[in-house]
């Protein structure tokens, strides 16, 4: 089973739909309250790269990046699995609890 945090990680990726780096992933997460390093950002998405979650890849070089490419990311079919689990895991059990109403 992953952690929160992997499935944070994995749920922004799967919304940025085939633009997810690192930068729009921290934004997206920061938006719901999430604010994390690049470190610990990227310290993730090598471990989820070993599991087999996501597959990385160095995008194109931009000049808005002052010439530097992003590291792009990508679900793969363990990642989806994976956050489904996850997802379904936290759904049952909490249900009955009050704040889940």
């Amino acid at each position: 089973m992953i952690g929160e945090f992997e499935y944070l990680v994995l749920t922004a990726v799967a919304r940025l739909e085939g633009e997810a780096y690192g930068a729009a992933i921290r934004r997206l997460l920061a938006e719901v309250g999430r604010k994390t390093s690049v470190g610990a950002l990227y310290t993730t998405l090598d471990r989820m790269e070993q599991k087999g979650l996501v597959h990385c890849w160095m995008g194109e070089a931009t000049a808005e990046r002052g010439g530097r490419a992003k590291r792009m990311v990508q679900l793969t079919p363990a990642g989806v699995l994976a956050a489904k689990s996850f997802f379904q895991a936290v759904t049952e059990v909490s249900r009955g609890v009050a704040w889940a109403k």
